[in-house]
């Protein structure tokens, strides 16, 4: 028989890039493991297979020059690639090796291919289930078996793991050989770098032998445990659960402080070992993962920034062919003055504008603004206003200044401690609290700063009688709205109570997915900014300035801020029908195009992942909030209800049983934000 090993191998791993040619006492990895498997006495011949990607070409040189041969085939259809290199090589039996399995042993491959041939069976493992440490994964099996496969594996898991296909089908026969001791805990592969620190520390503790057995392996863990520590924590055969986007934050939390640029978007904040991560493509209300998978975005929509849906054509044909037109130079974009215009047309009572690109940026300037206005230097604020020193310094003094505003337990580490005292909190509809801070602080505060509303209207007047104290004591009153902004009205939320601020702030939804963020207001103010240093090379580029020109000719066309506040509206009264069908109590809260709700129970949290858990397998972005956009219309929506319904259902057994168990296949997500009364 023509016994040929298949070595699967490729540079691009998605949690550990180039691992197979990863040094191990100057030696790659997979000249390591082809050195090991090339004593077997059975194997007739030795091939790697890889893909055709250019990642690859390395890999190809390195193999060629050694003397071993090399296959390209797909990238993902890893079993027309296994496939149509035991074809190629006139295989008879065909024994699937891993890559990233340097400790291989060549005696216990044997075994298995003796088993095999002794059986007469399709297929031979020692995986079903393994009792084998994890890295000496060994599968034989016939040609014929796996040509089946090839000709009748329909789904990609099968394709891209080759022989689930032989394992799950009850069209083959099968043996699993099992160890006297299950040692399957053990993990000797190699997928992240503390499993590559692990085999180091083996082939360092045996050079310069590499061909020390699986045994002797066993015995120098149980003897040495300490140098098996690093990868403890890993779980066997993970990669084969984890999409691509899982197997990349994985990477990504090793190398980005945070794992993500935005606490919003960290997979923890909605499905903690599941969520997928990372798009491809976006476009409408629909997502698609890395690999491939369609979403519809049933949750926050870029947290807020496409009410017009994603990948807008205007849009982005305006900012594509202004890019052909270049997008910096020495001199000054027009379309900044154009948008400055626009903004003061939309706020007759502003007579200046700056820009810049975030959210943060644009009240850090705002608050530089007006205190070189004023002369002041303390800010007393209501909401959440971004991550800069100035804001987050209010819990430098009592140290949860910001809990009732953000995220409890925010640590000011890295902010001034001269800031203390003087960003001053106080809480939406208590102008009392105002009031106190204003009189305890006399002739002492520059700005007011506050979101018109996150999740309930004002009371009593409020905004109104904020508007007199600013007047009265000579503080600029600055409205945030970068969240609200074009959310209900063609502007500022503020429109809606009829109480101008003296500066304004918009972002978000301004530039339909694109950077740009404005702060408009009068001109005695304004025009501080002319002596203070307020500057920034990128705040200067053209496409913010023109995607937001196109967004606000769009939604003036088309009434965007009316068709979302009433999707948005459709959406939180089905969500209290539905509660109400189950005798679910909930809270709803959030501007109408912001909305949300929250289970009244202690399970809350545990209640929000389920959602999420659940309507990520049939094909939805979803948790306990919606933020609407002209993608979103009726027909989307009533065909996501009649999918929540039964998960409503099972949270309602949950809750008579008063029993959580099963209810989740991983972590319980993390609390976000506050939500502001």
């Amino acid at each position: 028989m023509n016994i040929i090993a298949i070595v699967q191998a490729r540079m691009g791993s998605t949690r550990l890039p180039n691992k197979v040619i990863a040094l191990i006492n100057n030696k790659p990895m997979i000249h390591i493991l082809l050195d090991r498997l090339s004593t077997s006495k059975l194997i007739s011949k030795i091939i790697v297979a890889t893909s055709v990607d250019k990642k690859n070409d390395t890999l190809h040189e390195f193999l060629n020059s050694s003397g071993y041969d090399c296959f390209r085939g797909s990238e993902n259809n890893v079993l027309e690639r296994f496939y149509l290199a035991a074809k190629q090589f006139d295989a008879d039996v065909v024994i699937r090796i891993t890559g990233d399995c340097p400790l291989v042993d060549a005696e216990l491959v044997d075994a298995c291919i003796t088993r095999y041939i002794q059986s007469s069976v399709d297929y031979v493992s020692n995986i079903s289930p393994p009792t084998y440490p994890d890295g000496l994964d060994i599968e034989v099996f016939s040609y014929q078996a796996l040509e089946k496969a090839f000709l009748h594996a329909k789904n990609d898991f099968d394709k891209e793991h080759v022989t689930p296909f032989i394992r799950t089908s009850n069209q083959f026969s099968k043996i699993n050989i099992i160890n006297d001791q299950d040692l399957s805990q053990l993990r000797w592969t190699v997928d992240e770098k503390e499993d590559l620190a692990v085999i180091r520390n083996v082939f360092d503790y045996f050079y310069p032998n590499v061909y020390f057995g699986w045994q002797e392996v066993s015995q120098l863990q149980s003897e040495q445990p300490e140098l098996f520590q690093m990868n403890l924590q890993l779980n066997r055969n993970e990669g084969a659960k984890l999409g691509k986007g899982q197997k990349l934050y994985k990477r990504a939390k090793k190398i980005i402080p945070g794992g993500t640029m935005l606490l919003s978007k960290r997979p923890e904040m909605f499905l903690p070992d599941f969520w997928p991560s990372y798009f491809s493509k976006a476009s409408g209300c629909n997502v698609w993962d890395l690999d491939g998978n369609k979403f519809i975005d049933m949750s926050i929509m870029g947290i807020g920034t496409n009410t017009l849906g994603y990948g807008h054509p205007e849009v982005d044909d305006a900012v594509m062919q202004n890019i052909k037109n270049g997008n910096m130079s020495t001199l000054n974009c027009p379309e900044e003055v154009y948008l400055a215009e626009k903004l003061l047309e939309i706020n007759p009572w502003a007579d200046m504008v700056r820009f810049a690109r975030s959210g943060g940026e644009i009240n850090s300037i705002a608050i530089r603004i007006a205190r070189a206005a004023t002369g002041k230097d303390k800010i007393a604020i209501c909401g959440y206003h971004g991550w800069h020193d100035w804001y987050l310094s209010t819990n430098l003094k009592e140290g949860d200044g910001l809990d009732g505003h953000l995220l409890p337990g925010l640590e000011p580490l890295g902010v001034p401690k001269g800031l203390t005292g003087t960003t001053l909190p106080f809480n939406y509809n208590k102008i009392e609290e105002l009031e106190y801070l204003v009189n305890k602080h006399p002739g002492q505060i520059a700005a007011i700063k506050m979101e018109v509303s996150r999740n309930t209207g004002p009371q009593d007047n409020f905004l109104a009688k904020v508007r007199k104290i600013a007047s009265d004591n000579n503080i600029v009153l600055i409205f945030d709205e970068c969240t609200s902004g074009f959310r209900e009205t063609f502007g500022g939320l503020y429109k809606k109570f009829d109480v101008e601020p003296d500066l304004a702030i918009f972002a978000k939804t301004m530039g339909n997915g694109y950077a740009i963020s404005a702060c408009v207001g009068r001109g005695e103010i304004m025009s501080a900014a002319e002596k203070t240093f307020i500057s920034s090379t990128f705040w200067t580029e053209r496409v913010g300035p023109t995607a937001a020109l196109k967004t606000l000719e769009v939604m003036e066309r088309e009434k965007s801020w009316e068709y979302i506040t009433n999707i948005g509206t459709y959406v939180s009264d089905k969500w209290q029908l539905l509660a109400d069908k189950y005798e679910l109590p909930i809270s709803r809260w959030g501007l109408p195009a912001l909305c949300g709700f929250t289970f009244l129970t202690n399970n809350s949290l545990e209640y929000k992942t389920f959602i999420t858990q659940e309507m990520l397998k049939k094909g939805y972005l979803a948790s306990n909030s919606f933020y609407a956009s002209l993608a979103h219309n009726k027909e989307i929506v009533d065909i996501y209800f009649e999918e929540l319904d039964p998960i409503f259902e099972r949270i309602k057994i949950s809750e008579q049983k008063n029993d959580i168990t099963g209810l989740l296949e991983g972590s319980v997500c993390h609390a976000g934000f506050k939500r502001l009364n």
